[in-house]
């Protein structure tokens, strides 16, 4: 097959098609995030900082990104499952289309075939993917393509067409007990800010920072992405080998979603966990290189 047959290139044609049930959603999301400082208490912070580590470090980072999409460490499929539906609580989508999104995304990286090149656009990279063009969240074909894996799995199936139910439940549940102030922290301003977070990842980390590695993309290191990340903004450290379950390979890049997964692997849990060191991975790198000069040659 092609690499790039069934996958649409994301051309300026694509953007005039405005995914209508998507901006309603976020529209609403983001006013919901605008009034939750009105209703501000420690508790109310408290437990949206709680959830935000739950949904963006557990979620996303531990699990759609560096388990589910690169197979970086291996845990017991309960916990893997878990981390899933925790992911679920950001409002990426589901388990499938994230990881075929995001595997697209390092095969076409920076090409037109990306999803999400910042080379169409700083706005078309950090949301404008979203809202307008071809429907990532819905397109059968990409996960046919991507995430065949995952698509064996009825509990994924299952739960990448039901993604948004663990959000409402957990909303109506802080509704009922905590009341609107702490659903409007805990739900809608917790989940504009994680999206932001992971969509810098997308825009900002392949527009600005350092490139410690030579990559054939735009990828870039950023450590303020990093912070509001977990360490995904350790983008060009990741794209040079996306496999690693470390992306912050230097003593101070933060990188809390991988102590963590050190953390399972201490405790007997997360297994075969891939984490080069600085030094092999530079030194990967010049091996690389000397290959490259020596095929020119």
């Amino acid at each position: 097959m092609n690499s790039t047959q069934q996958i649409p290139a994301w051309s300026s044609g694509d953007r005039s098609k405005l995914n209508t049930g998507t901006t309603t959603a976020l529209v609403l999301f983001h006013l919901g995030a605008l009034a939750a400082p009105f209703f501000f208490t420690w508790t109310n912070l408290a437990v949206a900082l709680a959830l935000y580590w739950v949904s963006m470090s557990w979620g996303i980072g531990m699990g759609y990104h560096r388990l589910h999409t690169h197979r970086g460490y291996k845990v017991p499929k309960p916990l893997e499952y878990f981390l899933a539906i925790c992911a679920t609580l950001a409002l990426e989508g589901g388990p499938i289309y994230w990881v075929a999104a995001h595997r697209c995304h390092h095969q076409h990286s920076d090409t037109d075939h990306d999803p999400h090149t910042p080379r169409h656009g700083g706005f078309w990279a950090h949301m404008g993917w979203i809202l307008f063009g071809e429907s990532m969240h819905s397109s059968t074909a990409l996960a046919d393509k991507y995430a065949p894996d995952l698509g064996k799995d009825r509990f994924y199936r299952v739960l990448s067409a039901w993604h948004w139910v663990p959000l409402t439940v957990l909303g109506i549940a802080i509704l009922l007990l905590g009341g609107v102030g702490m659903m409007l922290w805990a739900i809608p301003l917790r989940v504009v800010a994680g999206l932001h977070a992971t969509w810098l990842v997308n825009s900002a980390t392949h527009m600005w920072g350092g490139r410690r590695f030579r990559t054939t993309d735009d990828s870039r290191n950023l450590w303020w992405v990093a912070l509001v990340s977990f360490g995904e903004g350790w983008h060009n450290n990741h794209h040079a080998n996306p496999v690693s379950a470390r992306h912050g390979v230097a003593w101070y890049e933060v990188d809390p979603t991988y102590w963590q997964i050190r953390l399972l692997e201490k405790l007997g849990i997360a297994k075969a966990v891939y984490a080069p060191s600085l030094a092999e991975l530079e030194g990967q790198q010049q091996k690389d290189v000397a290959s490259g000069l020596k095929a020119a040659a």
